[in-house]
């Protein structure tokens, strides 16, 4: 593998690590707040955000 190559796949790896940390904090942002309800197997489970 020349240098060329090796500073192309660096380049790639960094672009996909921001686009998935992108994907993550925007998700994570985009969650509502306030209370969450759950019914299943072990019973109700009432959470607050």
């Amino acid at each position: 593998m020349n240098r060329t190559n090796g500073l192309y796949l660096v380049i790639g790896a960094l672009v996909v690590a921001v686009i998935g940390l992108g994907s993550y904090v925007y998700q994570e942002e985009s969650k509502p707040d306030g209370v969450e309800v759950s019914i299943g197997r072990d019973g109700v489970r009432i959470e607050e955000n």
